[in-house]
């Protein structure tokens, strides 16, 4: 190269936004697809489980370009100071959690405002129904913020749905984030129009000893790039190829909103859902309610997440999850796909409430394609 050239391109590295030119766009690609091949139900303890520390050989030889790729994206986020703002919903955690999560943010380029205060804590709540409420549309007013996550899970948020002003909060232009209990936030948000996601929040994903690169990662991804892709593998996914409006969250959640004014109306949707410390049984009765209102009738398929942490009994004689999913297939209209890896896991992919999503599986490979979602750029 000469010295003629070597200087133009000094000149349009200078002056072109670098997400313009996707430089770090094949990392977080990269971060995206390569550690989501994994075998369902491959003996973690935990029913339907398509993703978990067991991580493919794809994944492990691209362990190193992802780490790289996660630090050159983290410099980017670094220059960008993306402010990112901490709301307590539900359920509340000791100081020094709170200070292990917010420093991992720092750490990772943002610019945190943390609107969670311990000393606030009533009853089993972060504080107050009013003073929770008031932190949300602190948040949102805060124009500083791009980035809202939810402190935890647990309970609470329900409480606090009536006292939100969701169609100002969907017109915002804010990102709200969180799973479990936030559920209920992200539902009464579709409800009027608003994309949210369904991914980390600071506890425990962000307080862990042990954090996932790949939550991390994947997250980071969503927030920047308008379009992502989860792949993994579950050997009795049926084949289909079905495109529409991807939506749900946790279960519970979803089936304690049915009937409510909080619920959105979805049809041609793919829902997907998870949860944590639910027998089989529970997980059928709650997916027989979403059937028996019309919900799963009106969806092109349902995609189960992870279910963990519950344990099977002597009583149930042989009805484990497998033994449930198999009545469930031959019991509902549409296709039943398992294994995405999101949920009360280590390990889980961020995904856009509200986006438009295409649905394909062949031969056991299943892919999910985002696009149509806000970021913060």
């Amino acid at each position: 190269m000469n010295m003629k050239k070597f200087v133009v391109m000094l000149l349009l590295w200078a002056i072109v936004p670098l997400h313009a030119v996707g430089a770090f766009q094949p990392e977080a690609e990269t971060s995206v697809n390569a550690g989501l091949t994994a075998e369902a139900g491959t003996g973690n303890g935990n029913g339907v489980s398509g993703f978990s520390s067991g991580h493919s050989s794809l994944f492990r030889g691209k362990q190193e370009d992802r780490q790289a790729g996660h630090g050159r994206q983290k410099r980017v986020m670094n220059a960008r100071k993306i402010g990112i703002a901490i709301v307590a919903p539900g359920g509340y955690i000791p100081a020094a959690e709170l200070q292990r999560g917010l420093e991992t943010l720092k750490s990772q380029g943002y610019q945190v405002f943390n609107y969670y205060h311990p000393e606030k804590r009533y009853q089993r709540f972060a504080a107050t129904d009013k003073e929770r409420a008031a932190q949300i549309e602190q948040a949102a007013s805060n124009p500083e913020v791009k980035i809202v996550m939810a402190l935890r899970g647990g309970y609470g948020t329900t409480r606090l749905l009536p006292e939100l002003d969701f169609a100002g909060l969907a017109k915002s232009g804010k990102l709200f984030v969180g799973h479990s209990d936030f559920t209920a936030f992200e539902m009464a948000l579709l409800k009027q129009g608003g994309t949210s996601f369904a991914g980390p929040m600071l506890h425990p994903d962000l307080t862990r000893q042990d954090l996932s690169e790949f939550t991390l990662g994947h997250f980071e991804k969503c927030m920047i790039s308008p379009d992502s892709s989860v792949k993994w593998l579950s050997r009795d996914n049926p084949d289909i190829d079905v495109e529409g409006v991807l939506w749900g969250g946790n279960l519970t959640m979803l089936a304690h909103l049915t009937g409510t004014p909080w619920m959105p109306d979805i049809s041609s949707g793919i829902l997907f859902v998870e949860d944590i410390h639910e027998q089989p049984y529970r997980v059928e009765r709650m997916l027989l309610q979403l059937d028996e209102a019309g919900i799963l009738k009106k969806q092109k398929a349902l995609v189960l997440g992870q279910f963990t942490e519950f344990r099977a009994a002597d009583y149930d004689n042989g009805y484990d999850f497998q033994a449930m999913l198999a009545w469930l297939r031959s019991r509902l209209t549409i296709p039943v796909l398992t294994g995405l890896p999101f949920g009360h896991v280590k390990d889980k992919v961020t995904l856009p409430v509200g986006a438009h999503a295409r649905l394909l599986s062949r031969k056991g490979a299943s892919e999910l394609h985002l696009s149509d979602y806000p970021v913060v750029w």
